[in-house]
């Protein structure tokens, strides 16, 4: 059996491949007289005994050589370990499947000799060459990589599976949309930040305090390219690919239960100063306080201190990011993701993907299987009972969701208006499976203020919940002339308005916050927004007439995210 270069280049050509390294690769001993071989095109032809027994010197072997100046011919995989990490490399195998073949296959297990470190297998090289691909992973300094390596358990291969986890669940650097509470914010695929929408406190960051609906790129922002955004009550904040935090709108928190009142209104985005020795990748706006997360995959919170609260001794006021205490000071995160008064952190350990969460315990919401509190993070227990690897989580404003590496979704919390999509309002105080998608295998999902969307693998998007401002999406024309326009949806349902877009959606978002009538995005896979729900301060991004305040079905935004 032969192999040419080049043609594995997807996850179906990529299990060939593993299933051909698992029984040509032969070991590196001069014993070995298999004669298993693999056809590359400019390789020179030569016996496999003079190979083996004239063993590469470690300072030839230095240089990585895939192709020679001769005529094609057969070549055994363990003559020249270049070629087989070169196609390790370039096949962009999966974590696990390079952990796999490095326990069955001698060859990947033992020392490459290769640069930058001789002591690393095949297998190792080929994850660290992968890493070298992902944006985040560039700048760094030896040092700095060195550090992730260790925190992520000290391989490779565990770094590498960090960094493709926290590119799965979330948009970063890809296009993306934040409904948020009554102000808009999308981010296209090249960095270009448009805002919409309620403007009282300058958190469309465009210079002025003025509502607005058509929705304009920031322009004090060109030349710097954002690569996510967080959106909260009367404030933004944005994500640059250097991992600079910029912010406006209000500068204060906790009005509702503190009475707190922000004596500066900040209209043009500002660098925050507080974070600029941390490199961020992801921001999460919760009510009373903000998260961000590292590149290191450390969490930071700011805000709402409370000792009760986020494990912090300080004040409510405090706008110093601290770092969480506890568990997950040694653990990296790929996902933060927060609610009312409570905030979700997905990790990445050696044995496995798992889920913390800290902050208020009301209505289950925090998944330990009660109510209380939490001042710092705690594991939630159930997801290793349901033999779920959490993939993706959402924090609704009262209650949470996850969605398995399988497919399943779990929901947990308060279950009002049929949030949790189990066909009841009972609250959750422990993630519990969505029996109703069994038939599904989700992708996606996104959660708000007692709603639920999520995306299938086969494009389709499911809703259910609260059904108020038409921000379910199943508001078609034959509903409302039987004057159910916002009736609540017990269990998920097909979101019909958007099967008719023939697009492929690949994020939703809702808004999520308690203050606010509701409205709802969808972003398609080649860069089309469509919004619907509330839009009575302009935050859909499309005029509505003199009388009208929402839209209940998918109207296209006129910007391209592509």
């Amino acid at each position: 059996m032969y192999f040419h270069f080049g043609f594995y280049s997807d996850l179906e050509t990529s299990h060939c491949l593993i299933w051909a390294l698992h029984n040509l690769a032969v070991p590196m001993d001069a014993s070995t007289s298999g004669t298993s071989s693999v056809q590359y095109h400019n390789i020179a032809e030569q016996p496999i005994a003079t190979i083996v027994t004239s063993p590469v010197s470690t300072f030839q072997r230095q240089v990585r050589h895939c192709f020679g100046n001769e005529t094609p011919g057969e070549f055994p995989l363990s003559a020249n370990p270049s070629i087989v990490l070169h196609v390790l490399t370039g096949c962009n195998l999966d974590p696990q499947d390079l952990s796999t073949l490095e326990a069955s296959v001698y060859l990947l297990g033992l020392p490459a000799n290769f640069a930058p470190d001789n002591e690393l297998s095949l297998a190792e090289l080929a994850a660290l060459d992968m890493c070298r691909k992902r944006a985040i992973f560039k700048p760094m300094t030896l040092e700095q990589r060195q550090d992730l390596k260790e925190r992520c358990g000290g391989s490779w291969k565990l770094v590498l599976r960090f960094l493709l986890a926290g590119e799965a669940c979330s948009r970063r650097e890809k296009s993306q949309a934040v409904a948020g509470p009554g102000h808009s914010v999308a981010v296209s695929s090249k960095g270009v930040v448009y805002s919409f929408g309620s403007n009282s406190s300058g958190q469309l960051g465009n210079g002025t305090i003025e509502e607005e609906w058509r929705p304009h790129p920031i322009r004090s922002l060109q030349g710097i390219r954002i690569i996510q955004a967080a959106v909260g009550a009367g404030r933004t904040m944005l994500i640059s690919d250097t991992g600079k935090v910029y912010a406006f709108g209000k500068d204060s928190f906790g009005e509702a239960e503190y009475g707190v009142q922000g004596n500066k209104v900040v209209t043009t985005p500002q660098l925050v100063e507080s974070l600029k020795d941390i490199f961020v990748v992801q921001a999460a706006i919760g009510n009373f306080f903000t998260a961000v997360l590292s590149r290191e995959g450390r969490v930071y919170t700011f805000s709402w201190g409370n000792e009760t609260k986020l494990g912090h001794q300080t004040e409510q006021a405090d706008l110093e990011p601290r770092p969480l205490l506890g568990a997950l000071e040694n653990i990296p995160v790929v996902q933060i993701a927060a609610g009312y008064c409570y905030l979700l952190a997905l990790a990445c350990q050696p044995g496995g993907m798992s889920v913390y969460s800290v902050g208020c315990g009301l209505g289950g919401k925090l998944g330990h299987g009660t109510r209380t509190d939490e001042k710092v993070p705690r594991l939630i227990e159930r997801f290793q009972t349901l033999s779920i690897q959490p993939a993706v989580v959402a924090a609704g404003a009262w209650h949470a969701a996850v969605v398995g590496k399988d497919g399943r979704v779990c929901t947990w919390g308060w279950g009002r208006y049929g949030c949790l999509g189990h066909g009841n309002e009972d609250c959750e105080s422990a993630p519990k499976v969505v029996e109703a998608l069994s038939n599904v295998k989700a992708v996606y999902v996104a959660t708000g203020d007692y709603t639920t969307f999520v995306v299938s693998d086969d494009g389709n998007v499911y809703s259910f919940g609260c059904g108020e401002s038409s921000s379910l999406g199943h508001n078609t024309d034959a509903v409302e002339a039987q004057g159910n326009r916002h009736s609540n949806v017990l269990f998920p349902e097909v979101v019909t308005s958007l099967k008719q877009l023939n697009e492929r959606v690949v994020q939703i978002s809702l808004t999520n916050s308690i203050y606010w009538n509701a409205h709802t995005f969808a972003l398609t896979e080649s860069g089309k927004l469509y919004a619907f729900g509330a839009g009575d301060k302009g935050q859909l991004g499309v005029e509505l007439s003199a009388n009208q305040t929402e839209r209940a079905i998918p109207e296209r935004v006129d910007i391209d995210l592509s």
